[in-house]
C-alpha cells in the first residue's frame, strides 16, 4: 500500500471540513491536488471513503474507521519531536482528573494515548461521574484537573477553565426526511415534528432549553438516555433532534443513515473545556498534563 503522510493529510482536512474546496483552502493546497489525493486513498484503501454530494462531502462508515487510524498516525508524527524533547523527562506520580461519560466517550482517548507515551511512568486516576459531582470534587481540592463541558457550569465562581472544543447543535434526521431537502432550516419547521432527546446528564434539556430561546416549543415523544438509542430512533424516522456536533455519527449501530443540518439561527454551543478549582498550585504531573492537552489542539 503506498500512502503519503501528505495524502493523510489532505484527507483529515476534508473531512473536518466536509468540503474539499474548505479542505483545500485549510492546507494550502489547490483543490485538484486534494481530489488527486483524495482518489489514490481511496484506490490505495480499495473502499470508499466519502459520499459526493452538491454541498460537500460526508464520510462514509469506512471513512470514519480510516480516520481514527489518520489522526493517530498524524499524532505519532506529531510525537516524534515531542519524544525527543521528553527523552530525559522522568516524572513520576500520579494525576486525578475527572471526567464526566461524554467527554469519556467522544473526546479523551486522544489526550490520554498521548499522555502515557509521553510520560509513561505518571499514572493517570480517573474519576467518571455526573456534572455535578466532578464540580464538587474540583472545588474541595480531591481531583487535580476535571474534563467536561463547561458551558453549563454551575461553581463558575470557584473553577477556572479554559475551553478545548466549541462544538454547534445541529438538526439531525434520517437522509428520506421531507426536511433533508430544506435548504435554509429552521427551528419553526421543526416545531411540528416528533422529538427525540437525550436524558443524559450533560445534555438533558438541551433541546428545550434552546427551542426556549426562540418560542418555537418541541414536540417530544421519545426520551432515552442512550446515545445510540437516540441514533437508532432518529435513523429510522421516529423523530429529529438537535445534539452537538461534537457526537455526531452518520450511522446508527443498526446500519441507518443519519444527516445533521445547521438551523439557520445561531444556536448555543456546547463547549468542553479543561478545569481547575481557582487559585490552585497545580503539580508536577498536572502541569505536564495540561501541557499535552494544549499540544493536542494544535
Amino acid at each position: 500500500m503506498n500512502i503519503t503522510f501528505r495524502q493523510i493529510r489532505y484527507f483529515i482536512a476534508v473531512a473536518e471540513a466536509r468540503s474539499v474546496s474548505a479542505g483545500s483552502t485549510a492546507v494550502g493546497i489547490s483543490q485538484s491536488a486534494v481530489t488527486d489525493a483524495i482518489r489514490t486513498l481511496e484506490v490505495e484503501t480499495g473502499v470508499k471513503l466519502f459520499y459526493r454530494h452538491p454541498k460537500g462531502v460526508t464520510l462514509t462508515r469506512e471513512g470514519h474507521k480510516f480516520l481514527r487510524h489518520a489522526r493517530s498516525i498524524v499524532n505519532a508524527v506529531a510525537d516524534l519531536a515531542d519524544g525527543v524533547r521528553h527523552d530525559q523527562v522522568t516524572a513520576t506520580g500520579t494525576v486525578k482528573i475527572g471526567v464526566t461519560p461524554v467527554v469519556t466517550g467522544y473526546f479523551l482517548s486522544d489526550i490520554l494515548s498521548r499522555f502515557r507515551r509521553m510520560f509513561p511512568q505518571i499514572t493517570v486516576q480517573l474519576v467518571e461521574d455526573k456534572r455535578d459531582y466532578i464540580e464538587h470534587l474540583l472545588v474541595n481540592g480531591e481531583l487535580d484537573l476535571g474534563i467536561l463541558i463547561v458551558s453549563n457550569l454551575v461553581q463558575k465562581a470557584a473553577i477556572d477553565f479554559e475551553v478545548l472544543l466549541r462544538s454547534d447543535c445541529r438538526a439531525w434526521m434520517a437522509p428520506w426526511h421531507p426536511l433533508s431537502e430544506v435548504d435554509a432550516l429552521s427551528l419553526a419547521d421543526l416545531e411540528n415534528e416528533p422529538v427525540v432527546t437525550l436524558s443524559l446528564d450533560e445534555m438533558d434539556g438541551l433541546v428545550e432549553s434552546i427551542w426556549s430561546k426562540f418560542d418555537h416549543p418541541p414536540h417530544v415523544t421519545y426520551r432515552t438516555s442512550s446515545m445510540e438509542g437516540v441514533r437508532s430512533l432518529v435513523g429510522t424516522g421516529a423523530g429529529v433532534t438537535i445534539l452537538p456536533q461534537l457526537v455526531y455519527r452518520p450511522w446508527s449501530l443498526d446500519g441507518d443513515r443519519i444527516i445533521a443540518k445547521r438551523p439557520r439561527e445561531d444556536l448555543p454551543t456546547v463547549d468542553i473545556g479543561i478545569a481547575w478549582r481557582r487559585l490552585t498550585r497545580h503539580s508536577e504531573q498536572a502541569m505536564l498534563f495540561m501541557e499535552t492537552v494544549h499540544e493536542q489542539r494544535r
